[in-house]
C-alpha cells in the first residue's frame, strides 16, 4: 500500500485560531518554535528552530492551535523555501499583524546550513518599511537568543 504524499497544498491554515487582542496598546510577541520538523523534498526529515515576531492589532495567535498547525507540517514534503512562505502567508492572513516577521534557521544537512526570513515591513514584501531594526541584522550572526 503506497503511502500519499501531502505537499504545502495540503497545509491547513484553518488550524490556525485567533484570540482577540486585549489591548490597543503597541506590544511586541516573541515566539520560538525550537522543534520545528516537517519531510524536506526528498521525503527525509528536516528540523529547524522558527521565531516569530508579531505585533499585533485586532488579534493574537493562539498558542495551542499555533503548536497543532506546527504538528500537522510534520507530514508535509516541501522546501525550506516554499514552507516559510507558505507559513507566513498564512499567519498574515489569519492574524492581519501590524508587523510580522519569521525566521527558520535549518539545521545541517550534507554540513550545509540555512537562514530564511520573511518580514512584512519590507517593501517587497508589501510593507511601509516603518521598522528599520532588521535593517541592521543584514550581517547578524545565527545565534538567536529570545
Amino acid at each position: 500500500m503506497e503511502q500519499q504524499v501531502l505537499t504545502y497544498k495540503d497545509i491547513d491554515q484553518s488550524i490556525l485560531k485567533s484570540l482577540p487582542n486585549p489591548t490597543g496598546q503597541a506590544y511586541e510577541i516573541k515566539i520560538k518554535i525550537p522543534e520545528f520538523t516537517f519531510l524536506g523534498v526528498k521525503n527525509q526529515p528536516d528540523f529547524a528552530d522558527v521565531f516569530i515576531t508579531f505585533y499585533p492589532k485586532k488579534r493574537i495567535i493562539e498558542l495551542k492551535s499555533l503548536k497543532e498547525y506546527v504538528h500537522h507540517l510534520r507530514n508535509i514534503t516541501v522546501s525550506y523555501e516554499r514552507l516559510i512562505n507558505v507559513f507566513y502567508d498564512h499567519l498574515v492572513e489569519v492574524y492581519e499583524p501590524e508587523r510580522i516577521r519569521v525566521t527558520m534557521i535549518c539545521n545541517p544537512r550534507g554540513g550545509i546550513s540555512s537562514k530564511l526570513t520573511v518580514d512584512s515591513d519590507w517593501k517587497v514584501r508589501g510593507g511601509d518599511e516603518k521598522f528599520s531594526d532588521w535593517k541592521n541584522n543584514l550581517e547578524d550572526t545565527w545565534q538567536v537568543t529570545m
